[in-house]
């Protein structure tokens, strides 16, 4: 499974780290700038919690 943050979306809320901070970084201002990265499989149910707890909708969630 793989998250994609779209960081002209983001707008510094941090639900998602607020959610699962295990899975999503954030910088000082509370923007998330990860990118896309491969979530290892013991996280995907946080993975999918941060997605959804973003207001912007700013996380996709695929899977391979």
């Amino acid at each position: 499974m793989k998250v994609t943050v779209h960081a002209d979306r983001c707008m510094g809320h941090a639900m998602c780290n607020a959610v699962a901070p295990e899975v999503y970084e954030i910088d000082d201002d509370g923007y998330n700038v990860m990118g896309t990265v491969e979530i290892e499989p013991d996280k995907e149910a946080l993975a999918r919690q941060g997605a959804a707890a973003c207001p912007e909708r700013a996380i996709e969630v695929t899977t391979d």
